[in-house]
């Protein structure tokens, strides 16, 4: 083992480390918004995944390029997904909803508690 490759071997376990404890120190409530900045990230991976390509020389290179492209775009665009969709929960709509009114031809019925003779219940206008 070249000591190059054990430097990058003990950098990426470092990396993987430090990313479990800053990700589970994050409450649940901030993970979603969290994702368009994930996206960045993982932009990166691919722009890595593609100079792996171009650097491969030999049948695994060109391997490992293609399932580090396909991971990392299948990141970016379901974090934009999971993004746009929490996005879309605090939009506020333009028209306000007209409120229901009574179908055609029927009279609306007056308010609890009022009687044909104008007392309401409660208001001493009853049987003596």
């Amino acid at each position: 083992m070249t000591t190059a490759l054990l430097t990058d071997i003990t950098i990426f376990v470092l990396a993987l480390l430090v990313g479990f404890e800053v990700i589970s120190k994050v409450p649940a409530t901030l993970h979603t918004p969290l994702m368009s900045a994930a996206n960045s990230i993982h932009g990166i991976v691919l722009a890595g995944a593609m100079l792996i390509a171009v650097t491969a020389n030999d049948a695994l290179g060109y391997i490992l390029a293609f399932v580090a492209a396909a991971f990392a775009a299948m990141n970016v665009v379901g974090g934009y997904a999971v993004t746009e969709r929490m996005l879309k929960m605090f939009r506020r709509t333009r028209t306000p909803v007209p409120a229901a009114s009574p179908p055609a031809g029927i009279a609306a019925s007056p308010p609890a508690g009022i009687t044909g003779n104008g007392q309401g219940a409660g208001q001493g206008g009853g049987q003596a």
